[in-house]
């Protein structure tokens, strides 16, 4: 009981800390306010994450990986057409933004560009979480029978068209620019289809 318990409150700890950078960046996101609205004590944030915040926030950053991980693999799941789903997974994540008042962004992309060159285990938390998304548009692609090469490139082009627009959606709290990339995105995904690139 007392280890499902410790287990209990360190995923609380890294579930608030998650939200906190998505809404607040790293530079704004304090260890009292972590421990005060994960209802921890100081000392017990300190006992799971001894390194600190850094090591907290990469512990985060990893959590956020799989929450995306989760919502696009099952956007790519929903449809046979990866074009049909890329839009699926775009309209996924304009209805969360706009669920959350435009608040909660990717953790990932805000973590990283406060942190970068000076926090060596957040980035490569980051630099998984992104390679992490990479290959599940990847998976969806050579499943779809794109050739490997492609499908990677594809991918990369993917996951920073989606990082992009919903910063931009976040800026100006509209759904368009996610719409706009999925829109956008389908289309060059069938540019590059088998059965395109044979004609």
């Amino acid at each position: 009981m007392e280890q499902r318990a410790a287990g209990d409150t360190r995923d609380r700890i890294v579930q608030v800390t998650a939200r906190l950078l998505q809404r607040q960046g790293y530079e704004g996101t304090g260890i009292k306010q972590i421990a005060s609205e994960s209802r921890a004590t100081l000392g017990s944030v300190y006992h799971f994450f001894p390194g600190g915040k850094q090591e907290l926030a990469a512990a985060a950053i990893r959590h956020g990986d799989q929450e995306f991980a989760d919502l696009l693999r099952s956007a790519l799941d929903s449809e046979d057409d990866p074009g049909k789903a890329l839009v699926a997974c775009t309209r996924e994540l304009a209805a969360g933004l706009r669920d959350s008042d435009w608040t909660d962004g990717c953790p990932v992309t805000a973590t990283a560009l406060e942190t970068i060159g000076r926090a060596p285990d957040i980035q490569l938390a980051c630099a998984q979480a992104i390679e992490h998304w990479q290959d599940l548009v990847a998976g969806k692609l050579l499943a779809c029978g794109f050739a490997a090469d492609t499908a990677r490139e594809l991918a990369s082009t993917v996951v920073s068209t989606l990082e992009g627009a919903e910063l931009s959606a976040q800026v100006a709290r509209s759904e368009e620019p996610l719409h706009t990339a999925g829109r956008h995105l389908a289309r060059l995904v069938a540019c590059y289809a088998p059965d395109a690139t044979a004609r």
